[in-house]
């Protein structure tokens, strides 16, 4: 059988859950996610554990947050004056706004605090600063 090596393309059906169980992403209901091994399109974590794998092979493996989506920073957290803010658009806590960058980037942020005078917007990862567990099965290798 073919075992899974770096710059192979592969097809995986997976269920991602956090430690307290709760499914943050799964493929059930769709077509299985497709990606090449070592090419940086997913988490380090999850990518490092494909290699030497077999097509039918099923795994589950526990990723620590510095090999998922990382720490969560705290510099990537900011207060913006509420008269900064288009009054057309709805401020709620959890609701994702996109900013533009310097350079013209559009970046998405959570909104995670409100005040009468700012709004607190966080650019880190939803799950950023969490460790993921993932339970897949490789579906194809190519």
């Amino acid at each position: 059988m073919t075992e899974i090596k770096s710059g192979d393309t592969v097809r995986i059906h997976y269920t991602g859950t956090l430690d307290d169980g709760t499914v943050f992403d799964s493929s059930e209901g769709r077509e299985p996610l497709e990606f090449q091994v070592g090419s940086g399109q997913i988490i380090p974590g999850l990518d490092q554990a494909l290699p030497g794998m077999t097509a039918g092979e099923k795994k589950i493996v526990n990723i620590a947050p510095e090999d998922a989506y990382g720490p969560v920073y705290e510099e990537a957290r900011q207060s913006v004056p509420r008269t900064q803010i288009p009054a057309e658009i709805p401020l709620e806590v959890g609701i994702q706004l996109q900013m533009q960058t310097p350079d013209g980037r559009a970046m998405p942020v959570t909104v995670v605090e409100i005040s009468d005078d700012s709004v607190l917007l966080d650019a880190n990862h939803a799950l950023a600063g969490k460790a993921l567990t993932f339970d897949f099965e490789i579906v194809a290798i190519n």
